[in-house]
This record gives C-alpha cells, sequence and structure tokens, in this order.
C-alpha cells in the first residue's frame, strides 16, 4: 500500500472523519467521559454488585464512544456516573454501620 492512497474501509483513530472537506461531516465530537477512573476506585467500596455493573457500564461507554455511538456513549457515561457514586454512598453506609455495630456492642 503506498503512503498517498486513502482507504475508506479503515476507521481513523478517535472516529474522525478522513474527509477533510468542509460539509455537515466535520461536527466536534464531544468528549469522551466514561467515568472509568471513579468506577474504578469504587471497586475498593464494599458494594460489590453495584460498583461492577457501574465498571461495565463505564466499558460500554468506551466501546460505544469508540464505534462512533456519541449518544450512546454520553448515556452510559451518565449511567456509569450515577451508579459509581451510588456505590459510593452504599459503601460509606455499609463502612459506618459496620464501625457503629463493632464499637458499641459490649463483650461481657
Amino acid at each position: 500500500m503506498s503512503h498517498g492512497v486513502i482507504r475508506s474501509d479503515v476507521k481513523s483513530p478517535l472516529g474522525a472523519s478522513t474527509d477533510h472537506g468542509l460539509g455537515d461531516e466535520g461536527q466536534a465530537v464531544p468528549p469522551l467521559r466514561n467515568y472509568l477512573a471513579l468506577t474504578i476506585f469504587t471497586c475498593f467500596c464494599p458494594a460489590y454488585p453495584v460498583n461492577i455493573v457501574a465498571l461495565v457500564f463505564s466499558v460500554m461507554s468506551q466501546s460505544s464512544y469508540d464505534e462512533g455511538d456519541y449518544e450512546g456513549s454520553q448515556r452510559l457515561g451518565r449511567k456509569a456516573l450515577q451508579l459509581g457514586i451510588a456505590s459510593i454512598i452504599i459503601g460509606l453506609v455499609l463502612i459506618a454501620i459496620y464501625c457503629i455495630v463493632h464499637f458499641t456492642t459490649h463483650v461481657v
């Protein structure tokens, strides 16, 4: 393959168009917001079913973004954020309950 040939069947990185003409295709690509760092952090919280689902939604958001489905990527990213926050709240509540029960019980 020569260097001057542009193949139409090869996807360019980040879903960018290889056509540099002026048209409707030149719209700006929205930034990726999959909250992967947050969902990985929530995996250390003791709310395992919720934070694993948040991690799955975050990875699915990345996959949708790579395929060019920006609306779906944003929707899945928001869902990952919501589940990540819920996981942190549930984890803090569970830790608080554990501490209260552990430090207030009297051993005879």
